[in-house]
């Protein structure tokens, strides 16, 4: 299952995200974790101090490898300079697994250890001052979209993207590429101008989305939330003393966290779950394939050199039995 956390810059995603992977490391789920910020705090948020953080192997700098990977035998694909973020998986394209070791896992993923369990952790990697000038952030993001069009995940298995803040998201096809994406919102004007935005942006494209309220302090917090966002609010989640110990970098066992964020933890955790008997591969393959052509005649023609239309496999549809170059 795929989940995104999305949210306004400060209204506490990464937080919220990194609270749901150790939730479900608790209960024993494989989980791949994915720090797709621009600004890089989920593995603090998770435990790492900054000097393990900042030695992170990040996609971003295996982009290289991961196209070659992913590429498999693929003969619709002349080599791997030819892939741009949105290149989909035809006959011969290696397929990941969220609980298999492969070469994208070997290279870029690292074990953290959390109460319960350990998850996978991959990161992007920050925007540097190289980056100026030359590049955007959404060329090392699109090593996290690669994954999610290659991946072949199934039920009781979590792949969780801490996503870029905002309509940031809407930069590329990633937003389409979750089974459920939680839109974190305070309960202000601008906390909900986001949800609004974002819920706009998705309609179109079958986006299972729902807010969960952060920042709650009070009955009148909640009313808010539910008169702007209405059923699409699931769960709110209020002041927590075990995230202020874990901000100072002194984080209590996870099974002292408070009852009431316990309890709407288990709501987000529900509704993921609820939403695999929703999946429909063959629309998931077809939005890959629209914005791979949405892609490649903007810009990605022109920047290869190649026809990337016919990257395309048109008898492809991927899903939890597709077959795949080991």
């Amino acid at each position: 299952m795929k989940i995104a956390f999305v949210g306004k810059g400060g209204s506490g995603k990464t937080t919220l995200s990194s609270l749901f992977i150790r939730h479900l490391a608790a209960t024993g789920a494989p989980v791949v974790a994915v720090d797709a910020d621009i600004n890089q705090h989920l593995g603090p948020a998770l435990g790492l101090d900054e000097a393990e953080a900042a030695a992170w192997p990040a996609m971003g700098e295996c982009l290289p490898l991961i196209k070659d990977c992913l590429r498999g035998s693929n003969p619709r694909i002349s080599s791997a300079d030819t892939m741009i973020k949105t290149t989909p998986p035809g006959e011969g394209s290696r397929l990941l697994r969220v609980r298999e070791d492969n070469p994208v896992h070997d290279a870029c993923a690292r074990p953290v250890e959390l109460d319960g369990g350990a998850v996978r952790l991959m990161v992007t990697g920050a925007f540097t001052d190289a980056d100026l000038g030359v590049a955007c952030y959404h060329s090392k993001t699109g090593a996290v979209e690669l994954y999610l069009n290659h991946l072949a995940d199934g039920p009781d298995e979590y792949v969780v993207v801490d996503m870029t803040a905002g309509s940031d998201s809407f930069a590329s096809g990633m937003f389409t590429r979750f089974d459920i994406t939680f839109l974190v919102a305070e309960p202000t004007r601008k906390g909900v101008s986001v949800y609004r935005q974002y819920k706009e942006h998705a309609r179109d494209f079958g986006v299972v989305l729902k807010v969960v309220g952060n920042k709650v302090q009070g009955q009148d917090d909640l009313d808010f939330l539910r008169a702007e966002a209405g059923e699409d609010l699931l769960a709110t989640v209020g002041h927590s003393d075990w995230v202020r110990a874990l901000e100072k970098g002194r984080p209590p066992r996870f099974e002292l966290l408070e009852d009431a964020n316990r309890r709407a933890l288990h709501q987000l955790r529900t509704a993921v779950d609820a939403t695999y008997a929703l999946r429909d591969w063959e629309r998931y393959t077809r939005q890959m394939v629209h914005f791979h052509l949405k892609n490649a005649q903007s810009w990605g023609n022109e920047r290869t050199g190649a026809d990337l239309a016919a990257q395309v496999d048109p008898s492809f549809v991927l899903g939890e039995g597709a077959a795949a170059t080991v």
